[in-house]
């Protein structure tokens, strides 16, 4: 995978990070080793490469661009039962921006026909109401949360997964997502409700609604589900963190291209001055200002007093200065102990023995409560919905399968819509960095199928 996008004009950055550190167990959850490549101009630099191949296709007529056409409905040949095409409506033009809900009002309709149908529509995580009827009480109970932060934008619904179910296609793995831990509420949101994923380095304490220390090992950037099932547990649908502006800049990443403008921009300068700097990254710094979610005091015992301001919009438990104090200075008590037995300590020294981390990821331990390292921070951490890991099942050459377990002539599937391939290729759990590759991976599987197929039937 990597020799084939490097191929086509894809850079990495040299430092490959370490997400999902996993949940302290030998053989359990996590990344055993940093395993995340980023890429040098994140996904506007993705699309591209692939974006550029398909334009002059265009200029040659071999590829047409449909805008404004959602599909209702798949075709299928009455006698064979392949799929032969689509059917739909076409909205009127709208120049909203990027991500931004556009005009659903429709100006006419259409009929499209081919030798085969690729489906790579996205999962559900646009869609609240299908995120909650899909949620794995079973697995994360004892309720379905009430309150999310939305991740993607709201075409990412699911009606493709329908509208091809509806058509007969098999689909498996309902009940598996894969929904962050660590939203925050944009302060200058693109979509209604729309949030962002902070990609936490492990420095911050992480408390629960009811101020209770989350025990080991959830700590920030370790186990996503086992974390969210705890949340669950609590009857509470956000969290908080701990820090000071020390960990803050050093640890606070934020998903998005956007959000990066020195990787995106491809910046050497403003890259180091995320390195270097004391601040953090510009759209970090506003967050600071503007988020909903940040509490920035001086002590402790105002920066508790602003937490429970943002408990009390939400319905929920009073925070006890004592008891966060007692929390704090526990933890705090570790950070210059050589010999410390705090999980959290340990694993802090341990990600600092990568030199990538040490150097531009994960700040030196020390005491949040010294003031050296003001001011203290709370962030209010939301559920965020983001990925869906099961969908349509298909085949190794993302050719979609039916019920009874047999190919679905004509019709293919990719990326997200099919769980990020096959159906659920990640099964429960992702170890971060897969999904794209996933979406990649497929959709060349599917193209291949595709191919050979017509060459087959042509044959």
């Amino acid at each position: 995978m990597e020799d084939y996008v490097k191929a086509r004009g894809l850079c990495f950055m040299s430092n490959v990070g370490w997400a999902e550190r996993g949940d302290g167990t030998a053989d359990g959850h996590g990344n055993s080793v940093p395993r995340f490549h980023l890429t040098w101009g994140t996904g506007p630099e993705v699309v591209r490469v692939f974006a550029e191949p398909v334009k002059k296709a265009a200029e040659k007529g071999l590829v047409e661009f449909k805008f404004r056409h959602v599909v209702d409905e798949l075709l299928l040949d009455e006698s064979t039962g392949r799929a032969i095409g689509v059917r739909g409506r076409v909205l009127e033009d709208d120049d909203s921006l990027r991500g931004v809900k556009s005009s659903r009002a429709e100006v006419g309709k259409f009929e499209i026909h081919g030798a085969a149908v690729l489906v790579s529509s996205g999962g559900i995580g646009g869609n609240v109401d299908a995120v909650k009827a899909a949620w794995p009480v079973d697995r994360m109970g004892p309720k379905v949360p009430d309150h999310f932060v939305i991740g993607v934008p709201a075409h990412v619904d699911g009606r493709m997964v329908g509208i091809t179910e509806s058509a007969g296609a098999h689909v498996i793995n309902r009940d598996r997502m894969w929904h962050y831990t660590e939203g925050l509420q944009n302060w200058n949101p693109i979509w209604p409700n729309h949030g962002i994923r902070v990609l936490p380095a492990p420095s911050s304490l992480w408390l629960d609604a009811t101020g209770k220390r989350l025990p080991p090992f959830l700590f920030p950037g370790s186990d996503t589900l086992g974390t969210l099932k705890y949340i669950c547990s609590t009857g509470y649908d956000y969290t908080w963190f701990i820090l000071d502006q020390s960990i803050i800049a050093r640890e606070f990443a934020l998903s998005g291209s956007e959000q990066n403008p020195d990787i995106t921009g491809k910046s050497i300068w403003m890259l180091l001055t995320r390195i270097f700097g004391g601040k953090g990254t510009v759209p970090v710094q506003n967050f600071q200002k503007h988020g909903k979610d940040f509490v920035v005091r001086d002590n402790l015992q105002d920066l508790v007093g602003g937490m429970n301001e943002l408990a009390a919009e939400r319905g929920g438990p009073t925070l006890e200065l004592a008891k966060i104090k007692d929390v704090v200075e526990a933890r705090d008590a570790q950070m210059n102990n050589a010999y410390s037995k705090d999980a959290q300590a340990m694993l802090i020294n341990n990600a600092r023995s990568y030199w990538p981390e040490k150097r531009s990821r994960v700040a030196k331990p020390h005491r949040i409560l010294d003031k050296a390292h003001a001011p203290l921070i709370a962030v209010r951490m939301n559920l965020l919905t983001r990925k869906t890991l099961g969908g349509i099942e298909t085949n190794l050459s993302s050719n979609v399968m039916r019920a009874d377990g047999k190919p679905f002539p004509g019709l293919y599937a990719a990326g997200e819509v099919a769980g990020f391939g096959g159906g659920g290729v990640h099964g429960y759990n992702s170890l971060e960095g897969t999904f794209l590759g996933g979406c990649i991976f497929s959709g060349r599987a599917a193209g291949r199928g595709i191919a050979d197929e017509l060459a087959r039937s042509s044959g």
